[in-house]
């Protein structure tokens, strides 16, 4: 099978050199010049996936980073142990690639598990070998999982994935519910022409469940730069879907810089009578960059201020070279000082990341 090299990004030097002090601002925070904190850590595990989600990866194979160039469990522990300690890192969301083809992903929960003060820990994953994994998760100390699930009809799934694995991630589905985690959400991409018209079903199955429905705009990280803003289906389109068979209502609880605005359903037949609720994720049509709350952390250890930055600040390099806490939080603070107002969609010059969104960390 032919192997595809990703482009990687600009690796900006760091603006602060490790032995000095970041003068931006002094409080042991990850703010930005927008008065933004970041309080919300997602790490990607890895940039390998079983999966080949047509908006995400290539369908050829991919050269995938080597070994020695990812995070170890060590690491990645001692980087959120950083940010608990100097930023008050409260929310950490292990993400991929596919997180569960790391053997020692439960080590990692454990690790974080055991900080003072302990974060909220949760998962992203496609499901695949989630049943047989999910109790020791669990008892590792997760709190939280999103499963990635586009359509519940088999044909379809094939058709977006290019792989045959529907019933094992629907396994991967109950194994989490049976030990325990709670809540287990899902997340769906809709494609025009593909799964869009099956957005009623999906979310009624989720509903029928007790699973947490998320309807995700398409965003432009795909692998084929195959993206088109014209094409996409946006949020209005998703409550021009749902609106035949149910009744949304904006839920009235705070967002709190969540990614998701949620909605009561209630069945078109029954309007009175709550059934459950969805969340949509408008990145591209309805952007929250305002109210955003994270800073990332690729498989290699370098920042992302955003999902959409063309430029990553390595800190794997200065930890391998010896730095202590102190100066890999100042070198965090000042990557994270530049972070941008936005990810710039609405602008004639934005520019989609070279890097699709397996080798970035949802």
């Amino acid at each position: 099978m032919r192997k595809i090299s990703l482009p990687t990004p600009v690796l900006r030097t760091p603006t602060v050199d490790p032995g000095e002090t970041f003068t931006g601002h002094q409080e042991d925070s990850l703010l930005d010049t927008f008065d933004r904190r970041a309080r919300d850590l997602r790490i990607s595990l890895t940039d390998f996936c079983n999966l080949r989600c047509s908006y995400c990866m290539p369908e050829e194979g991919v050269e995938f980073m080597s070994r020695d160039t990812a995070m170890t469990a060590e690491e990645i522990v001692r980087f959120v142990r950083i940010g608990v300690e100097k930023f008050g890192v409260d929310q950490v969301r292990f993400t991929g690639g596919e997180p569960l083809t790391r053997k020692d992903v439960a080590d990692i929960i454990a690790g974080v598990a055991g900080l003072e003060p302990r974060p909220n820990i949760a998962l992203t994953t496609n499901a695949i070998g989630l049943d047989k994994r999910a109790a020791a998760l669990r008892d590792a100390g997760l709190d939280r999982i999103n499963v990635s699930l586009d359509t519940v009809d088999d044909e379809t799934f094939r058709e977006i994935t290019r792989r045959p694995f529907l019933s094992r991630v629907l396994e991967g589905i109950e194994g989490a519910q049976s030990a325990g985690l709670d809540p287990v959400k899902v997340n769906a991409v809709l494609l025009p022409g593909v799964n869009d018209h099956q957005a009623p079903d999906l979310l009624r199955w989720c509903i029928d469940r007790g699973l947490k429905l998320r309807f995700i705009e398409q965003m432009p990280l795909d692998a084929g730069h195959s993206w088109e803003r014209g094409t996409m289906i946006t949020a209005a389109d998703i409550f021009a879907l749902l609106e035949p068979q149910f009744v949304l209502t904006p839920d009235s609880a705070p967002r709190n810089g969540a990614p998701a605005e949620k909605f009561l359903v209630a069945d078109r037949q029954e309007p009175e009578t709550i059934i459950g609720d969805v969340g949509i994720i408008a990145s591209v049509t309805r952007p929250f960059c305002a109210d955003c709350t994270r800073t990332r952390l690729t498989a290699e250890g370098r920042v992302r201020t955003c999902l959409f930055s063309h430029t990553e600040v390595d800190l794997l390099t200065a930890m391998r070279d010896g730095a202590g806490d102190d100066a890999i939080a100042n070198l965090w603070k000042g990557a994270h000082w530049n972070k941008l107002a936005g990810h710039g969609m609405d602008s004639d010059s934005f520019e989609q990341p070279q890097r699709p969104m397996s080798a970035i960390g949802g």
